[in-house]
């Protein structure tokens, strides 16, 4: 469920509902976390704040771009461990 916060002034539920509307089209439907509507006379100011989302990692070794070393064998997590770490 998404949070809205009007301030500055009044929108009618019509108005409110094409703002989420719009959030939910322009994003995905549940990463918007809360949307803040800042109304300045004829003009609306929308900020939409974000759920956080999970990535993972992928990184270049040895020519191979691999995602995480969890299924690598010992040899290649040894191998991994022994390399020289340019900062």
């Amino acid at each position: 469920m998404m949070q809205v916060n009007v301030t500055g002034g009044k929108i009618g539920q019509k108005e409110l509902d094409g703002y989420v509307a719009r959030a939910n089209s322009k994003y995905p439907i549940g990463s918007v976390q809360s949307l803040d509507i800042h109304v300045d006379g004829e003009f609306v100011d929308l900020q939409y704040h974000l759920a956080p989302r999970s990535f993972s990692r992928i990184r270049r070794i040895t020519g191979y771009l691999v995602g995480d070393m969890d299924r690598w064998n010992d040899a290649k997590t040894a191998e991994e461990k022994d390399r020289v770490k340019h900062v």
